[in-house]
């Protein structure tokens, strides 16, 4: 299966890059989803989280608090270790399942992690969705209702653009209109249908 992984900093646009995917009938395998995949209720993981922080990490439903774990990571980096170890290999595996049982032509790895993590290794090809700083603020403000300094904080522990423009196959710049973006999307696909040919 030929794996095109994407990838972009926060308010880049990756959301919107995979649904015009979709729309042309190719599958996208998001790793935020298997993230969150696996800590649900009665998953191993959730059980070994709730073992290891103890029952406070869980929501009154049963699910995982995800803002008491959030504050605890990031003030203890020891902690942030053992959630990465845990979480980690049972995220790349379930990935892996998802990408090898994709039915189209060929499959995308959505991940914001996919070059800070050893995700990249399992795609063929990387594209990056690059948009401005400015805009980047702006439209993860509009969605996410954080403030620009919570958003400011996110981007910093994020790869460059620049480091990660370096590391890209392919960049899609999403700072014009949708017509635009449907352009690079659609030049790309046929780019990368041809190559899932060739890597048959």
């Amino acid at each position: 299966m030929f794996v095109v992984g994407l990838t972009g900093g926060i308010g880049s646009g990756k959301s919107e890059v995979s649904r015009r995917f979709e729309a042309l009938g190719i599958q996208v395998v998001d790793a935020d989803i298997v993230a969150r995949e696996v800590v649900e209720p009665n998953r191993p993981a959730l059980q070994s989280i709730k073992k290891h922080f103890g029952e406070t990490i869980l929501s009154a439903d049963g699910t995982l608090n995800r803002a008491q774990l959030r504050s605890i990571i990031f003030s203890e980096p020891e902690q942030k270790k053992w959630l990465e170890n845990l979480l980690h290999p049972i995220i790349r595996e379930q990935t892996i399942q998802q990408l090898q049982a994709a039915k189209s032509a060929y499959v995308i790895l959505s991940s914001p992690l996919l070059l800070e993590t050893t995700q990249h290794t399992l795609t063929n090809r990387i594209v990056v969705i690059d948009a401005s700083e400015d805009l980047q603020l702006a439209r993860a403000s509009a969605r996410d209702k954080n403030n620009s300094e919570q958003i400011k904080a996110i981007m910093a522990t994020q790869m460059s653009r620049t480091e990660r423009c370096a590391k890209a196959d392919d960049i899609i710049r999403n700072n014009g209109n949708l017509e635009e973006l449907d352009q690079q999307v659609n030049q790309l696909h046929i780019m990368y249908l041809t190559l899932a040919e060739q890597h048959d």
